[in-house]
């Protein structure tokens, strides 16, 4: 027996007069009301309504137990409204994990716009690199993955770009621009230290036409395993690097660094935002969702047509 189910039932017969308009108001079967509140008198082992053909009255034990179960029913209905809320509502606080370089080049650009369109919601963000993220933790986790991720968790799809190569205004008036991938081997790059990538291999597609790659064998000026790292000295004029479109995506709209090799690209990479459950989604994490993606996709746009 569904026993929240048969006290709303019961309530409503009283209130309504009867079993048939009961009935209708709960768009029921007359008889399945009936057999709900004989099932709530079962239960409790005491007749909680006196029935003849011409009215229906409360007994003693059944108006002491519809007084009660008034109270029950409204904070019943009271909670639920106050949990509905925090689902629907554009308030609250935001939780968000996410390791520094997307954290910096990715969250912190969207704070000022997204809080002048939703003041009510607080974001708060925990900068972290965990090997095993906390995703339940969060409303929402920030990850970035190459073409081979397959992680067993609920992420959504925000943006799929490629690494560009890119260079400072300042070093390619020192130095030039490459004209093929083969020139790279004259000029200072700067390389990510990747778990199983070959070290002093590049390997490079032709985004218009994917199926022709070519690795380009050199000797870095420098190794970094931390993209920050390469990214601050890209923008000081120490070298060519490659980068996350999305990453650079606001230096190359403000001319801060320039594409080099176009349509030559290094990788194609992933941003995803992992969630702890699909079910009751905070409206506050949808519409967050929705302004990282927007801001995201028109902002790689942006930087590609430079």
């Amino acid at each position: 027996m569904d026993r929240l189910l048969s006290m709303r039932v019961f309530q409503r017969v009283l209130d309504e007069g009867g079993f048939a308009a009961a009935a209708r108001a709960l768009d029921m079967s007359p008889a399945g009301v009936t057999r709900l509140v004989a099932d709530l008198e079962e239960h409790l082992g005491t007749r909680l309504l006196q029935r003849t053909t011409r009215r229906l009255s409360l007994t003693e034990a059944g108006e002491a137990y519809l007084a009660r179960i008034r109270h029950i029913l409204q904070d019943i209905d009271e909670a639920d409204a106050v949990a509905t809320a925090h689902t629907q509502e554009m308030a609250g606080t935001l939780r968000l994990l996410a390791p520094p370089v997307l954290a910096v080049h990715i969250l912190a650009p969207l704070v000022a716009g997204f809080r002048a369109r939703y003041p009510l919601v607080v974001l708060d963000i925990e900068v972290d690199s965990p090997l095993e993220p906390p995703i339940e933790d969060y409303d929402i986790t920030l990850m970035g993955a190459d073409a081979g991720f397959d992680a067993n968790v609920i992420a959504r799809p925000i943006i799929s770009s490629c690494a560009v190569l890119v260079a400072s205004p300042d070093y390619l008036r020192r130095r030039g621009a490459p004209g093929t991938p083969q020139e790279l081997t004259q000029h200072d790059c700067l390389r990510l230290k990747q778990q199983g990538s070959r070290p002093r291999i590049w390997h490079l597609v032709d985004a218009e036409s994917p199926e022709q790659f070519v690795d380009v064998a050199l000797s870095p000026m420098l190794w970094a395993n931390h993209t920050d790292t390469l990214l601050r000295a890209t923008l000081d004029g120490a070298g060519i690097s490659a980068q996350p479109v999305d990453l650079v995506a606001a230096s190359l709209a403000q001319g801060q660094l320039q594409r080099v090799l176009a349509p030559w690209i290094s990788g194609h990479f992933t941003l995803y935002a992992a969630l702890p459950s699909r079910k009751f989604m905070p409206q506050r994490t949808r519409v967050f969702l929705e302004y990282l993606t927007e801001q995201t996709r028109a902002s790689v746009a942006r930087a590609l047509q430079t």
